[in-house]
């Protein structure tokens, strides 16, 4: 077998309809676009401003609206909530979490949110977290190092 002989599985492919070559073709005259008529029309249809009468698409979805930021990041959230049932001294980082079932990926970076109490002192390396937790976390008698994203 040479490159030359390979092709689609016998099936696989159908030929495109030739619209408009006469009537011997099967899709000759009106070429299956009815008699007369906006969609008979070239250029018709697409438009999507002009729905005879109803209320227009751009106007009914009003959600549409806005961008999507490109450099947006995405982050994972840990409460501390979540940090309570571990031992004094534990050192968290975003490997250990991951290792402890709390989080699911590495690659995303790890945010430390204040929802929760802990009573015990934690060593937190993580890449981002909010001033709440960190007050709550030195309040114990933890430390807190920021990783870089």
């Amino acid at each position: 077998m040479k490159l030359h002989d390979l092709g689609p599985r016998p099936g696989a492919t159908k030929r495109r309809k030739r619209k408009g070559r006469g009537i011997s073709a099967g899709q000759g005259k009106t070429a299956g676009r009815g008699t007369k008529g906006y969609g008979a029309r070239s250029g018709a249809g697409g438009k999507l401003y002009r729905q005879g009468g109803n209320l227009p698409f751009f106007r009914s979805l009003p959600f549409k609206r806005g961008f999507t930021n490109i450099n947006r990041k995405e982050w994972q959230q840990v409460n501390l909530e979540k940090l309570e049932g571990l031992k004094a001294g534990t050192e968290v980082t975003p490997k250990s979490l991951v290792e402890a079932g709390i989080l699911t990926d590495l690659k995303i970076p790890v945010v430390i949110l204040g929802h929760g109490e802990v009573k015990v002192p934690l060593k937190i390396k993580v890449h981002r977290i909010s001033s709440g937790a960190k007050a709550k976390i030195e309040a114990a008698g933890g430390s807190v190092e920021v990783l870089e994203v």
